[in-house]
C-alpha cells in the first residue's frame, strides 16, 4: 500500500512539474494599438538568444516566449525602449541586438567589411598596375629591337 501511494505521489509530481515546464502560449493582450505597435517594433529588432537567426517576435522557443512576456511587463512598468534594450543587453550581451552599438568590441563587425573591401580593391589596383607596367615594358622592348 505504501508503495502504491509513493508511486502515485511521484506520478503526480512528475505531471505537475511537466505542466510547469509548458510555455504559457496564451496570446498577449495589448491595451491599445499603440502598445501593440511599440511591442512589435521592439521584438522585431531583438534576436532570440536560442535561435540566433530569428527575432524574439518570430521565434517559438520557450525563452523567446518568456522574453516577449518580460518585454511587455517592462513596457507596462513605464520603461523606455532604450531601457528595455539595455536590460536585455545586461542580461544576454550585445548578441541580443540585431544592430549592436559601435564600441571597441564591435569595431570588426561594423568596419570589417569596409576594411576587406579596401584591401581587396587595393590588391586589384596593384595587380592591374603591375600588369600594365609589364605590358608597357614588353611593348617598349619589342619596339626597340625590331629591325629585321
Amino acid at each position: 500500500m505504501a508503495r502504491r501511494l509513493a508511486a502515485v505521489l511521484v506520478g503526480l509530481l512528475v505531471i505537475a512539474s511537466a505542466g510547469a515546464q509548458v510555455a504559457d502560449r496564451r496570446p498577449l493582450q495589448f491595451r491599445d494599438a499603440a502598445e501593440e505597435t511599440r511591442f512589435r517594433d521592439l521584438t522585431h529588432e531583438l534576436r532570440c538568444v536560442m535561435c540566433q537567426n530569428q527575432s524574439i517576435a518570430d521565434s517559438e522557443a520557450q525563452i523567446a516566449v518568456d522574453l516577449r512576456r518580460e518585454i511587455l511587463r517592462l513596457m507596462r512598468e513605464g520603461r523606455s525602449d532604450d531601457e528595455i534594450r539595455r536590460f536585455l543587453v545586461d542580461r544576454y550581451g550585445e548578441f541580443v541586438l540585431y544592430r549592436p552599438g559601435i564600441e571597441p568590441g564591435t569595431w570588426l563587425l561594423w568596419f570589417g567589411p569596409f576594411a576587406a573591401l579596401l584591401v581587396g580593391g587595393g590588391l586589384v589596383w596593384r595587380s592591374v598596375r603591375q600588369r600594365s607596367t609589364a605590358s608597357s615594358q614588353a611593348m617598349a622592348s619589342n619596339d626597340d629591337g625590331g629591325d629585321w
